[in-house]
C-alpha cells in the first residue's frame, strides 16, 4: 500500500490540501480508488468516490477523445482547415494562414499559432450570462476582451492554448448543430458510464455536498467555494478519479482495438504520437519517454484544484489524482508527484 512508503494524510497537512481521491489501473482494469481528507476545510463532510472536483483542463483530453471519435466516423477531418467548417466564427486570415492553415490537428497539439491573450480565459463571474463561444473568439466577453488571431505560422511553435480548444468547441457545435455539453454527453460520458461527470457553466443550486469545494495554497476556501470555467471544451468538466480512469482505460482499450466507442486503433495511436515541432505533444495529451516505453499524461490546474493523470501504455497501467486545492507549484513538484513517485 502506498501508507508504506509515503504517509498521505501527512503530506497533505503539509501541503494544505483537504481533500483528496486516486483511482488505479493495473493490466489495463480499474483496480482501487481511495479517497482521503473532507470535501471543504473545516467541514466533517468526508470525500467519497463519488465527489466531483474540477478536472480543469483534463477536459481536453475528454475533448480530444469527442474529436477522436467524430474523426472516425467522417465526421469532421484532423487535417482540413477548419474555417471550411466554421460557421459562426472564422479564424481570421493573415501573413501567417497563407501557406499553413489551422486545422484539429494542430489544435489539439496546441500548435495552431493562436497565442492566449494576456489576462484571458479567467474562472466565471457569477453576475455574467452564458457565454457564446462565437462572441469570446470575436473578442466581445470579459473573457477575452480581444479577437482571437494567429499570431504565428501554424504547426511552427508551441503555446499552450484555451483559446485553440475554444475553437474546436465551436467547429464541433457549427457541424453538429448541437451544444458541446450535450455531444460529450452523447459520445463519451454515458457510453463509458461515467456516471459522475458533468459540463458546468455554473454551479447547481442543488446537491452542491456532490461537489469538493476549492482551496488556496494557504488552505483557505476559494471565493464562491467554487471555481467554474465557461469554456467547457478547454476546462469545463467535473469529475471524480473513477470516471477520468474509465476514460483513460476506453484509450489504452482503443489503442488494443477493444474500446466501447469504437474508436479505431490507428486513431487512438495518433493521440499517443509526437505531434508537429514538439515530441513531447500528442493530441490532447502530453507524452514523455521513460527508457523505451512512451507514458502520457494529462493535467489539470485551476483555482483551488490540481489533478493528474499519468498513463504508461506498455503495461496498461495508471494513476489519476484529482485533489481541491492549489499547492502554487506544477503538480509534480506538490503532493501529486510525490504520490506518482511513490507508486
Amino acid at each position: 500500500m502506498l501508507e508504506r512508503t509515503i504517509n498521505i494524510e501527512q503530506r497533505m497537512d503539509h501541503y494544505h490540501v483537504p481533500g483528496l481521491t486516486m483511482t488505479h489501473i493495473q493490466d489495463g482494469q480499474l483496480t482501487r480508488t481511495e479517497t482521503y481528507g473532507v470535501r471543504e476545510a473545516g467541514n466533517s463532510d468526508r470525500i467519497h468516490p463519488t465527489t466531483m472536483f474540477n478536472a480543469c483542463s483534463i477536459s481536453k483530453f475528454a475533448t480530444a477523445m469527442l474529436v477522436m471519435k467524430l474523426a472516425s466516423q467522417g465526421i469532421v477531418d484532423l487535417d482540413e482547415n477548419v474555417n471550411d467548417r466554421l460557421t459562426s466564427w472564422k479564424v481570421p486570415g493573415n501573413t501567417y494562414t497563407q501557406a499553413y492553415k489551422v486545422t484539429l490537428r494542430n489544435l489539439l497539439c496546441h500548435q495552431s499559432g493562436i497565442v492566449d491573450p494576456t489576462g484571458s480565459f479567467q474562472a466565471r463571474h457569477e453576475d455574467h450570462l452564458p457565454l457564446r463561444m462565437a462572441d469570446l473568439l470575436a473578442g466581445h466577453t470579459p473573457y477575452c476582451l480581444e479577437p482571437i488571431t494567429v499570431k504565428y505560422e501554424p504547426s511552427s511553435e508551441f503555446h499552450y492554448s484555451d483559446a485553440g480548444y475554444c475553437v474546436i468547441q465551436q467547429l464541433i457545435e457549427d457541424v453538429m448543430g448541437r451544444p458541446f455539453d450535450l455531444l460529450l454527453e452523447e459520445f463519451i460520458l454515458s457510453p463509458l458510464q461515467m456516471t459522475n461527470s458533468q459540463i458546468l457553466h455554473s454551479m447547481p443550486i442543488e446537491h452542491l455536498d456532490r461537489f469538493a469545494s476549492g482551496h488556496h495554497r494557504n488552505g483557505e476556501v476559494v471565493p464562491c467555494a467554487y471555481t467554474v470555467y465557461p469554456y467547457p471544451a478547454a476546462a469545463g468538466l467535473w469529475s471524480t478519479s473513477e470516471d477520468l480512469a474509465r476514460l483513460t482505460k476506453e484509450l489504452l482499450d482503443s489503442l488494443r482495438g477493444q474500446g466501447l466507442l469504437g474508436i479505431p486503433q490507428a486513431y487512438a495511436r495518433e493521440m499517443i504520437t509526437a505531434q508537429g515541432c514538439r515530441e513531447w505533444t500528442g493530441l490532447g495529451i502530453f507524452l514523455n519517454e521513460s527508457g523505451q516505453e512512451i507514458m502520457f499524461s494529462s493535467l489539470g490546474w485551476g483555482v483551488g484544484y490540481q489533478c493528474m493523470i499519468a498513463c504508461n501504455p506498455a503495461s496498461a497501467s495508471a494513476t489519476v489524482i484529482m485533489t481541491n486545492a492549489d499547492t502554487g507549484v506544477h503538480q509534480l513538484e506538490g503532493l501529486i508527484g510525490e504520490i506518482i513517485r511513490a507508486i
